[in-house]
């Protein structure tokens, strides 16, 4: 059974509430696949799920699946699994901080739609890229070994 959490926002505590037995599902999903993937790659790390990671000085958040570079430990992936309950911390609070800190790859996988946003930091913020649905691929070029069907994400898993 998954715990609440907290996170920290400009140094200020975070309370997050405990996530739901879907939203752990497709996190457990996310973590299997990517961690088959990930397994050759010396370039990359993939942390157990909701690790803190430090975003700036004064803000770490805990992103249900992470991906940081072995050389510098800094975040290049962030996937944030919305919550029903607190949707507005994961889509406009923490989006926001992860544009400023140019975090370069972010992916919002919505549980109401069975949809998944990708983003891509460029010189200017974050970039939506595509919102993957249905027989659509999630894929990363960085780690050409992840791929999965957006219906395999969500596969057999109630609203």
């Amino acid at each position: 059974m998954s715990q609440p959490y907290e996170e920290i926002l400009e140094g200020a505590t975070l309370p997050r509430s405990a996530p739901s037995p879907r939203h752990e599902a497709i996190c457990a999903r996310l973590h299997r696949e990517m961690a088959a993937s990930v397994a050759g790659l010396a370039s990359l790390q993939l942390l157990a799920p909701r690790t803190q990671v430090p975003i700036t000085r004064t803000t770490a958040f805990c992103p249900d699946l992470a991906l940081v570079t072995s050389a510098s430990g800094k975040l290049f992936l962030a996937v944030e699994i919305i919550s029903r309950d607190d949707h507005r911390v994961d889509t406009v609070i923490k989006k926001e901080v992860y544009e400023h800190s140019r975090v370069p790859r972010l992916w919002m996988v919505d549980p109401r739609y069975d949809n998944v946003e990708i983003y891509h930091s460029f010189e200017f913020g974050l970039q939506l890229k595509n919102i993957h649905a249905g027989s659509e691929v999630l894929q990363e070029k960085l780690v050409p070994q992840f791929c999965l069907t957006v219906a395999e994400l969500f596969a057999g898993l109630q609203h």
